[in-house]
């Protein structure tokens, strides 16, 4: 089945307070059809455009593959809560994600890009895990 009829995409770089749960990326729908997608605020924009990338290649493949939006948040947020001290594991690097297949793909083009714009893999990964 296609990507659903998008109406219109709005793309929000916000105070890292304001993500619906402890997430540097975040995405949904509402109900008419647009999608937001909402980005930690980062010290390099570089960072979060790599967030950005990274959050609308998952949510076309998940909406490719049938993967509901509510299933892939109920999933994170209950990751999110079990989370052990010291994990900074990615929920959708889990190997329980229901969206596992479209994160990782997601991130594999997210580090191309990080390689392309001259961004430290590890450095990028801290500053997402220092917020």
């Amino acid at each position: 089945m296609p990507v659903r009829d998008i109406k219109s995409i709005t793309i929000e770089v916000i105070d890292h307070d304001r993500q619906r749960y402890d997430t540097v990326g975040d995405y949904f729908f509402d109900e008419a059809g647009h999608l937001f997608i909402l980005v930690s605020k980062m010290p390099d924009n570089r960072h979060e455009l790599l967030v950005i990338v990274h959050e609308l290649i998952e949510v076309m493949l998940t909406e490719n593959a049938e993967i509901s939006e509510s299933i892939i948040s109920s999933f994170d947020k209950d990751f999110e809560v079990k989370r052990a001290d010291g994990n900074t594991d990615e929920p959708g690097d889990d190997s329980r994600a229901p969206y596992k297949k479209q994160h990782c793909l997601a991130t594999g083009i997210e580090r191309i890009m990080a390689f392309t714009l001259g961004v430290d893999w590890k450095e990028y990964e801290r500053a997402c895990n220092e917020l």
